[in-house]
């Protein structure tokens, strides 16, 4: 029962007593009966104004708590010239101006938060209390190559790409550098908030390729330098000195000498190769930038197949060609892309066993060439590194072929990958545009 009902039927009661009262006096003494009726008048008029002092205020207040709920902060009271209620008020509204400061900071706090976040140049993706994305920013969309729609609402541990799978086995505080195609590198941090007295996580995503990149290729491009030049050094005199040998006619009357003079031809042939080892190494760190022309992408597959052909029948591939017949046009450094291309068919022919093919196809509306080998596949251990200075599948490979496929395409601004896709499948993709 509600306060102001109470107080009505109070009152009733204790007038309708004092009535019934009264009546009894009426019948004995007529002056107390008047006394006794004024009484009653008077306690009326003092319970209706008691009834304006103070349930009325209340009711007011009620009122307020209301809008309370409601969350709207801008109902506010007049004083009513009542000391203890006019206390109450000011309380009230000093609440409300409060309230509606504090929320007008926390919204200006949000949509700051939100804003930096929808601009940071880090990818950031915020979990919910399940571990589900509620929330990813432009960069993390566009470093994942994802759409938003894919990823919000799923579970972190049951999304398709790789990445995930890192952010899934990261606690709270770690930091992981995840290198997952041999060339694109990623900084992760996990790290949690509070939010509503639960925990709730976020992820930190930096794309560090460009930086490891030009790391590896100054540390390397010293080391390349360094070899060749203590390479040259030595090669150069011990070849001429051995020029001069064998052009010495007097040295070698006879055959008794035959044998020498062979061996000495063998080691200038040597040199001449480790010559060629490391003028190979050195190209790596001289590539030019592009020179970039307009290129038939068809004419430049049509050279590499000719090139390679030979190779590719002495182990019975076929090289197989899904070309629209409107040429198609790229800016690209004709003889760079070549070398490039000629390396990727090299590596597929060679990662056949016994017979197989190598397809060339361009889809011209996505801009992106598809080269697809039948070979044995790229393992997940090898498919990390494979962009790597320096690292081979094969035993006797110099681990450059890819290397220098890489630098080829960052210098033209491709965007690439080369994985195992399915058994026996395995993709090379450009994308040109």
């Amino acid at each position: 029962m509600k306060l102001r009902t109470k107080y009505i039927l109070f009152v009733l009661i204790l007038h309708l007593l004092t009535l019934v009262l009264a009546w009894f006096i009426f019948i004995d003494n007529k002056i107390y009966f008047i006394i006794a009726e004024a009484f009653v008048l008077i306690s009326a008029v003092v319970a209706i104004q008691l009834y304006r002092q103070l349930v009325l205020p209340l009711k007011m207040l009620l009122q307020g708590i209301e809008a309370i709920k409601d969350k709207d902060f801008n109902v506010k009271f007049l004083s009513t010239g009542k000391l203890e209620v006019d206390a109450l008020i000011d309380v009230y509204n000093q609440m409300m101006d409060e309230l509606r400061t504090e929320r007008t900071r926390q919204e200006q706090q949000h949509f700051f938060l939100e804003k930096l976040i929808h601009t940071s140049p880090t990818g950031i993706i915020i979990l919910d209390f399940d571990d589900r994305v509620q929330q990813a920013n432009p960069k993390a969309l566009q470093v994942l190559g994802i759409d938003e729609k894919a990823v919000i609402g799923e579970l972190i541990g049951e999304l398709a790409h790789p990445i995930f799978r890192h952010i899934k086995a990261l606690k709270s505080g770690e930091t992981e550098v995840v290198k997952l195609d041999g060339v694109n590198s990623f900084k992760l941090q996990k790290s949690h908030f509070i939010d509503r007295g639960f925990s709730r996580h976020f992820i930190m995503l930096e794309d560090l390729t460009a930086e490891i990149l030009a790391a590896e290729k100054k540390v390397y491009g010293k080391v390349i330098r360094m070899m060749a030049h203590e390479v040259n050094n030595t090669i150069g005199p011990v070849n001429s000195i051995m020029q001069s040998a064998m052009k010495t006619d007097q040295l070698w009357a006879g055959h008794d000498f035959d044998p020498i003079k062979d061996a000495l031809q063998v080691a200038m042939d040597r040199n001449q190769n480790l010559n060629l080892f490391m003028r190979n190494f050195a190209d790596l760190v001289k590539l030019p930038q592009a020179n970039k022309q307009p290129v038939v992408l068809q004419k430049l597959i049509g050279s590499v197949v000719k090139l390679m052909s030979i190779r590719a029948e002495e182990k019975g591939v076929l090289l197989a060609l899904n070309l629209p017949e409107e040429p198609v046009k790229i800016m690209a450094d004709e003889q760079q892309l070549e070398q490039a291309f000629i390396n990727i068919v090299k590596n597929a022919i060679e990662a056949i066993d016994d017979q197989g093919s190598v397809t060339f196809t361009i889809i011209s509306k996505e801009k992106k060439l598809v080269i697809t080998d039948t070979g044995k596949g790229i393992s997940p251990e090898q498919q990390a590194n494979l962009f790597t200075p320096f690292f081979s599948t094969k035993k006797d490979g110099q681990g450059i072929g890819l290397t220098l496929v890489r630098e080829i395409m960052l210098n033209h601004g491709f965007e690439f990958s080369l994985k195992t896709v399915a058994e026996r499948q395995t993709e090379f993709v450009v994308y040109w545009g």
